[in-house]
C-alpha cells in the first residue's frame, strides 16, 4: 500500500478492540515520528504522555464524554503543551542544539536573544496557544505515522482539559493538555463508521494554485 492508500484506509475509529494490543515496535515508530516532526524554532514546546494504566484511563473516560476508545485502545497518547515560554526552556533548547551540533554561530545566538526578549515577556495564555499549535503539528504527524503502521487512531478534543490536567498532575510539570490520541485496532463488527465511504472536499474546491 502506498502512503495515500494508507490514508484512504484510516478513519477516526469509533470502536476499538480491547483484546488487540499494538506491538511495542509500532508504538515506538509512531512516537519517534512525533519526536522528529517540525516545531517552531525547534523548541518542541510540548510533551507526549503514553497512558497504558487501566485505572488512569478509567478516570479519564468520564471527563471525556464516556468515549469508549479511551479504555478500549491499546495506548492512549496525551499531547500536553508548555503552559508558557520561560527563559530556561528557551535556553535549554538552544544549549542542546549547540551541544549536538558542536558549534555556536552568531546568527544562532542572535536568534536566541530575540526569542528571550519576546517570548517570556508575553502573556502566558498567548504562549500556551502558540505551544498548543505546535502540539497539533505533532498530532498530524502521529495520525500519518499510525496510518503508515496500519494502526487505528482517533484524535480527541472532547474532554475537560482542566480535569485531565489534574488526573495527570500536569500543572506541577508546567504543562496543559491539548488533545488526545487513542491507538489501537478497529472492532470490525461493532464500528458503525467502518463501512461508510471517506468523505473529503474535491480537489477543485480545496486546493488553489498560484502560478
Amino acid at each position: 500500500m502506498s502512503l495515500i492508500d494508507k490514508l484512504q484506509w484510516r478513519y477516526a475509529t469509533k470502536k476499538m478492540d480491547p483484546a488487540k494490543a499494538v506491538p511495542a515496535e509500532k508504538v515506538d515508530q509512531i512516537l519517534e515520528a512525533i519526536r522528529l516532526t517540525a516545531s517552531s524554532s525547534g523548541l518542541q514546546p510540548y510533551e507526549v504522555l503514553v497512558i497504558t494504566n487501566k485505572e488512569v484511563r478509567e478516570k479519564i473516560k468520564p471527563i471525556a464524554n464516556g468515549q469508549s476508545q479511551i479504555t478500549d485502545c491499546s495506548h492512549l497518547l496525551v499531547f500536553a503543551a508548555w503552559d508558557t515560554y520561560t527563559a530556561k526552556r528557551i535556553n535549554d533548547a538552544f544549549d542542546m542544539t549547540e551541544k549536538i551540533r558542536n558549534f555556536t554561530s552568531e546568527s544562532g545566538t542572535a536568534y536566541r536573544q530575540m526569542l528571550l526578549k519576546v517570548y517570556p515577556t508575553r502573556d502566558a495564555e498567548i504562549n500556551f496557544t502558540h505551544a498548543a499549535k505546535q502540539a497539533y503539528i505533532g498530532l498530524g504527524t502521529a495520525l500519518i505515522a499510525a496510518a503508515y503502521e496500519q494502526v487505528d487512531s482517533t484524535p480527541m478534543e472532547g474532554f475537560d482539559p482542566q480535569a485531565l490536567d489534574a488526573i495527570l498532575d500536569l500543572k506541577e510539570k508546567g504543562l496543559r493538555s491539548v488533545v488526545m490520541l487513542p491507538l489501537g485496532y478497529r472492532k470490525t463488527d461493532e464500528d458503525w463508521l467502518l463501512k461508510l465511504k471517506k468523505v473529503r472536499r474535491a480537489k477543485e474546491s480545496f486546493i488553489s494554485w498560484v502560478n
